[in-house]
């Protein structure tokens, strides 16, 4: 169970700060939320308490694993599909299993891309949402700006 400001992680929406938890009626059924604030895009996400760990939600990495991104970053692709639908599935799927070290490998894999055969408009989306999914947990982790991270984004993979 979270509590206020605690920091956390959701697969879809990327990291933010649980600001406090709220009750609310729904069809006619009393639920506790959680309510979630992210730095990146100044949004508000209220998640239920009862399928928060369904839903994936996690705490935001330690230095540690900052520091495995980072290599994750820094490090080589890894094999992709060359089939567009296989590939862009695949990459989906990693991206909602929340795991930060995947969502990692799905950005530098579509940034490589990119680079050398360019990307389709579906992927180019896909890799927008990866990056900011994974620059707020970076942001949280490393309490530092979006600006900061971007920075040391492009060092490493440009």
């Amino acid at each position: 169970m979270f509590r206020a400001g605690d920091k956390v992680v959701h697969p879809m929406h990327g990291a933010g700060v649980i600001e406090g938890i709220q009750e609310k009626e729904v069809l006619g059924t009393r639920h506790q939320y959680y309510v979630m604030r992210l730095p990146v895009g100044e949004l508000k996400v209220m998640i239920p308490m009862d399928t928060a760990e369904e839903v994936g939600l996690r705490e935001v990495i330690d230095e540690e694993g900052v520091k495995k991104v980072i290599d994750i970053l820094k490090g080589q692709t890894t094999d992709m599909s060359s089939n567009w639908n296989r590939r862009y599935r695949a990459n989906l799927e990693k991206i909602r299993s929340g795991d930060v070290f995947e969502v990692a490998q799905v950005v530098k894999n579509l940034t490589e891309r990119d680079k050398e055969k360019g990307l389709s408009t579906g992927e180019r989306r896909m890799l927008e949402s990866a990056r900011q999914i994974l620059i707020s947990e970076l942001v949280l982790a490393c309490n530092c700006t979006e600006e900061q991270i971007l920075s040391e984004l492009k060092e490493y993979i440009g």
